[in-house]
């Protein structure tokens, strides 16, 4: 209607075509070009995400030695066990037990410097002192008495938390901490399981039986890790799944064999059923130490001394053995 009036307005229609011809990179005036996508500034490049999704996992080597030592320290742990369990009479189970007590302060030693519990000086002493009380009832009890070794060991437990609330710093790690004070002394404990065991008429074959199934089954598999670690169990984990297999095959083939020279009630098929649960019960025991070990380096935590780091994997598969032996003595033979 008005034709000669100026245009005061610098963002009419007119105006912005010519903006959009002077600046061509820019986004187009509208509705969707006003706002950039959030999807599109948002979204990772590729090779980000490329190199998020595969990144390189660390395969920790073999040490072929190691594993050898390793071995032969649980071959030479199986002897002493089994040579103590033989060599004293009936009536003279003292140096049995002042054997297990040295086992039982070594594994208190591993156990204690590889864990880490809270009041570390505190709980191994007061450890020290249950596995002590727990050899003097599985001297004096009554045979296959397990009850009483039960209660000394919960006793123990309840003591060692109790220290460890004691301190502050020591009160927040106590509540986290807890299932590794009780793993530490059930450990220490069950060694005073094969002191009941040999004062009862099956114990000491049965001892035989089982240690000889996990010594076997433990040497055979670090010697195979020490030549072929293959399959890899784990990226992290230093150990091979075909010796697992084969210690756990062989270590019931050599139960088997000594059943077979056993007096009744021992057979090859029930010699076997005992390797065969040994050797289970100790490769677990120790694989769980080395998974524990690995979580322990990939959380960032210091090593702790290489001796108990190692030790404590055939330490702890036979603590676990001797009350495998013992089940088997009192559910299975029996």
């Amino acid at each position: 209607m008005f034709p000669s009036m100026p245009n005061d307005d610098p963002w009419d229609a007119e105006a912005s075509q010519q903006v959009a011809r002077l600046n061509p990179g820019r986004p187009k005036a509208g509705f969707y070009g006003a706002v950039p996508d959030e999807d599109e500034a948002g979204t990772p490049s590729p090779d980000a995400e490329g190199e998020e999704e595969f990144e390189e996992i660390e395969i920790l080597p073999v040490r072929p030695k190691l594993s050898a030592a390793i071995g032969g320290f649980a071959v030479l742990l199986a002897v002493a066990l089994i040579i103590g369990g033989h060599a004293t009479g009936p009536g003279a189970r003292v140096s049995y037990a002042i054997v297990l007590f040295g086992v039982q302060l070594l594994g208190l030693l591993a156990w204690t410097m590889a864990l880490q519990p809270p009041a570390a000086g505190a709980t191994a002493a007061i450890i020290a002192v249950t596995a002590l009380a727990a050899d003097y009832l599985a001297v004096t009890g009554e045979p296959g008495e397990l009850l009483p070794l039960v209660w000394v060991a919960l006793g123990g437990f309840v003591a060692a938390m109790i220290a460890q609330v004691i301190r502050a710093e020591d009160r927040q790690r106590a509540k986290d901490s807890w299932r590794t004070t009780l793993l530490i002394v059930s450990g220490a404990t069950a060694y005073a399981v094969l002191i009941t065991l040999v004062r009862e008429p099956l114990g000491a074959p049965a001892i035989l039986v089982c240690c000889t199934g996990a010594g076997v089954a433990l040497l055979v598999a670090r010697l195979t890790d020490a030549v072929f670690p293959k399959p890899r169990i784990a990226a992290q984990v230093p150990r091979g799944a075909a010796g697992i297999v084969l210690g756990a095959m062989l270590g019931t083939l050599t139960s088997a064999v000594l059943g077979s020279y056993l007096v009744f009630p021992f057979d090859p098929t029930k010699g076997a059923v005992l390797g065969l649960v040994a050797a289970v019960a100790a490769h677990l025991v120790d694989l769980a130490v080395n998974f524990g070990e690995a979580g322990r380096r990939l959380a960032g935590d210091a090593p702790t001394f290489w001796l108990a780091r190692h030790m404590q994997g055939p330490l702890g598969g036979f603590a676990l053995t001797a009350v495998a032996a013992y089940a088997s003595v009192h559910w299975y033979l029996s």
